[in-house]
């Protein structure tokens, strides 16, 4: 008997019309979208503080000292990505058993009750891959011995008319994709090579073919096995690729927001420290020398009204001052004492508040407000820390010298000095050589006991048009 599937010129386009499906669609190892054979994998990019699922791998759990992560958008897009190409294989699934059913059928050979009794088994594997099969191909991680278990039930119900009518071997362009969908690689070959060589076996024992018919059955099963296997290996391969890179791009993603949190961390912490220097050198220093006027006033009062009137004078300047530099600061400003005014003009000005004296090198020159807000910080820090250590009533001198490519503020006093190598407290000093070093330039504290203290903060600046 010859069938259509042994015709030398069918088993060809058997082949060509269904290369695809004798192997198996990538399957991720868990939660996520199912990659397609010869489809590249699209991977949500992450555009906030948590990472994406990779298809693949499973949801990344919180980085270490981060925000824990949770369901996203993205995951449910791969689930859905994965349902859609899957009702793909439904439909191709279905195509090849209503052609099988077809074919089975409209044979001359053998006869319609035996071609009837092969359908009816055909008819069987609908409801099998529905209420079987269908759940076990789409679970992330299929359960070997369910997915065993299905696998073999096909096999059974495919067999009987594999081996009653030749036309039903068309069946295999559906069961052998599902048997790498299902199953691990080398159960998946034997399951392969069993649906391909043992219809055609017992179809030779029981009909005792013609040696032509058998022959061109023979080869269109070796034929088909070979093809599988190697679409099948080759798919494999894609299969272990596409979850290390998934693996990889995970790791990946999670490094990135490691490095996006520590980055906010470090972000945060860094404006954290310029917003304390700005208060320590301004605020604080402000009400600093409020309470200390509020002292002189309250000695002041019973027996020196002029000069408690004149603190009292000053008192409301300082406290003026004061709620300047807080509005500069809520807004993002210019200091007060900048505003509308050169950089020796605030330092004059600033002198004249600590009574002292203040001396200008080099020609003036306007320059960008990053350096003069340094100098001019640096100044009230050197001259308040003048006012509360160096002893009463010390005298200041106040350097600015301007070069063709620096800008260096001198604060210098003949108060009791100290030590440089002895460790103290408090926040000026640090925050004198931090705020320096941010915009490139050093500070330099020379003192000793008795000797008196010299601070000098040089800055790198653009240099003169001249």
């Amino acid at each position: 008997m010859r069938t259509p599937a042994a015709r030398p010129d069918s088993a060809p386009d058997a082949v060509r019309s269904a290369p695809e499906p004798s192997g198996a669609p990538v399957r991720p190892a868990s939660g996520g979208a199912r990659p397609v054979p010869g489809q590249e994998q699209p991977v949500p990019v992450p555009g906030r503080d948590q990472p994406v699922p990779v298809p693949g791998q499973e949801r990344p759990g919180p980085v270490s000292g981060g925000t824990p992560t949770g369901p996203v958008p993205g995951a449910a897009r791969a689930s859905n990505t994965w349902e859609l190409s899957f009702r793909l294989w439904d439909s191709y699934f279905a195509i090849v058993w209503v052609a099988t059913l077809v074919f089975v059928l409209g044979t001359a050979h053998p006869g319609m009750r035996v071609r009837l009794a092969a359908g009816g088994l055909l008819l069987l594997l609908i409801p099998w891959y529905l209420l079987v099969g269908r759940p076990v191909l789409t679970a992330d991680e299929p359960d070997e011995r369910r997915a065993l278990g299905y696998i073999a039930g096909a096999i059974l119900l495919f067999l009987p008319p594999g081996v009653l009518v030749g036309e039903t071997r068309l069946m295999t362009f559906a069961l052998i994709p599902q048997c790498f969908i299902a199953l691990r690689l080398r159960r998946a070959f034997a399951a392969t090579t069993l649906i391909n060589i043992a219809p055609v076996a017992g179809w030779a024992l029981l009909w005792r073919p013609e040696g032509q018919d058998l022959f061109f059955n023979t080869v269109f099963a070796v034929v088909t096995l070979v093809f599988s296997t190697a679409l099948g290996s080759w798919i494999i391969r894609i299969m272990e690729q596409s979850r290390e890179r998934a693996e990889l791009i995970t790791e990946l993603d999670a490094g990135r927001h490691e490095i996006a949190r520590l980055s906010a961390a470090h972000g945060a912490l860094a404006e954290r420290e310029r917003f304390s220097r700005e208060i320590h050198d301004t605020l604080a220093q402000g009400f600093t020398s409020l309470l200390m006027l509020v002292q002189a006033v309250e000695a002041e009062l019973d027996h020196d009204l002029p000069q408690a009137r004149r603190h009292l004078a000053l008192m409301n300047e300082t406290a003026r001052q004061n709620l300047a530099e807080a509005r500069a600061l809520v807004t993002g400003g210019t200091p007060a004492d900048l505003e509308g005014a050169t950089l020796p003009d605030a330092l004059r000005r600033l002198a004249a508040r600590h009574t002292a004296t203040l001396d200008v090198t080099g020609p003036v020159r306007p320059l960008p407000a990053g350096p003069e807000v340094v100098i001019l910080r640096s100044c009230q820090e050197a001259l308040a820390n003048t006012r509360k250590h160096a002893g009463s009533s010390p005298a200041v001198a106040v350097t600015l010298a301007y070069t063709a490519d620096s800008l260096a503020l001198s604060v210098r006093d003949e108060g009791r000095g100290f030590d440089p190598a002895v460790p103290v407290g408090g926040y000026g000093l640090a925050g004198l050589r931090a705020r320096a070093a941010e915009v490139g330039g050093t500070a330099l504290i020379r003192s000793a006991p008795g000797d008196g203290t010299t601070v000098t903060v040089c800055l790198p600046v653009p240099g003169s048009d001249e």
